[in-house]
């Protein structure tokens, strides 16, 4: 089992920055493929971005990259998103997800995912 608790979502204005971190429990942690999921209101629940057990392997939803940076500390047992430039369109909640299937098998589908944390808002204003 593991459980997950997101924070250091906030009210940010257009073109500033937040980064989240998402902590863990379990000592397998370091095993799991990671995902950050968001969910604006009325909106489906839409892939970020995805981190293999290393780091070593990263993807992105096309309309974060080059903004957005996850990454992960094993020894910490947390995951993070560094979010650079927001927009309005980034404001909705953030969810961290896990997995013990390797990152490349359908990163973006949030099925996939066995865990999840409780979520954390985001609101970027214009």
């Amino acid at each position: 089992q593991v459980q997950l608790v997101e924070s250091g979502g906030g009210l940010v204005q257009a073109g500033g920055s937040l980064r989240l971190s998402c902590a863990a429990s379990g000592r397998t942690f370091n095993s799991y493929t990671m995902g950050w999921f968001r969910q604006a209101p009325g909106k489906e629940r839409e892939f970020v971005a995805a981190i293999s057990w290393s780091g070593g392997n990263i993807y992105y939803a096309d309309s974060v990259k080059g903004r957005f940076t996850i990454s992960r500390d094993n020894a910490k047992n947390t995951v993070y998103l560094q979010m650079n430039s927001l927009k309005p369109e980034d404001t909705a909640v953030y969810s961290c997800a896990a997995r013990a299937s390797a990152v490349y098998i359908e990163y973006g589908v949030p099925e996939r995912y066995a865990y999840w944390g409780q979520g954390t808002q985001v609101t970027v204003s214009s």
